[in-house]
């Protein structure tokens, strides 16, 4: 994604990488090394002893390993996606997930620009639904793939033609669907809360098909520190401890 956008961008950055990335990368790599020395591969462990226990619905009934296998990659998809919702409704989380959304401009390394915190919080979450589940150990793999591929895909700066992105977000959140929900105006920002297959913002009524604004012009992040261009990467992490503008 870095190489395609470098080549073939959607739109011109406000801000140079060595502004940005330092921010983006530090946060990615904090993360990294807090889950390493904590919880490690805990939604997969946790998946395999709700097996060993025969805990959860999918471990109660007699499913084809196919279809429990999609069962889980849609359930915790849909659970991406409400816990997304809540996030922009709920003050507590959205502290911690604007985070995400102060980045003036979007592209891959956008798509690890997370809080710490928030990233437990997502995992804790995560966890409960496995057990609840008895999710799949193999889908739950897949799924942590799928996810980080998906929002590396629809957080990066591509250029894609205009007919494939129409065809692409019946099925997948593209770069152009998932760029509107990180707009400054508050309704686009409130949409579009997808991270890998498009059908829940359908089904529920949040999503936005084009923005008031076009593609390459909209702007991106949050009015209340696009002023100083760029939160630092310390700025960042007390970003959720500080009155919320």
């Amino acid at each position: 994604m870095l190489s395609w956008e470098y080549f073939s961008p959607r739109r011109i950055l406000s801000l140079s990488r060595k502004q940005r990335w330092p921010v983006n990368m530090g946060l990615a790599l904090l993360n990294m090394l807090i889950i390493r020395v904590t919880v490690g591969g805990i939604a997969y462990l946790s998946a395999i002893h709700a097996l060993n226990n025969q805990w959860g619905v999918l471990n109660l009934i007699d499913l084809p390993q196919w279809l429990a296998i999609l069962v889980t990659l849609l359930v915790l998809d849909a659970v991406i996606y409400f816990q997304h919702r809540i996030a922009h409704i709920w003050q507590p989380l959205w502290r911690l997930h604007q985070v995400h959304h102060t980045d003036i401009d979007l592209d891959a390394t956008s798509a690890v620009r997370f809080h710490p915190l928030e990233i437990m919080i997502s995992l804790v979450i995560k966890v409960g639904f496995v057990y609840a589940l008895g999710a799949n150990p193999l889908a739950v793999i897949a799924f942590e793939i799928i996810l980080n591929g998906a929002a590396t895909f629809n957080h990066s700066n591509i250029n894609l033609p205009l007919k494939l992105d129409k065809i692409l977000r019946w099925f997948v959140v593209t770069p152009d669907m998932h760029r509107i929900h990180h707009s400054c105006i508050r309704e686009e920002r409130d949409s579009n809360y997808g991270f890998s297959i498009s059908v829940w913002d359908r089904i529920f009524n949040s999503y936005t098909a084009e923005p008031k604004n076009a593609q390459e012009k909209m702007s991106l992040g949050l009015n209340a520190y696009r002023e100083a261009q760029q939160v630092g990467f310390l700025p960042s992490l007390l970003l959720p401890f500080k009155a919320l503008k």
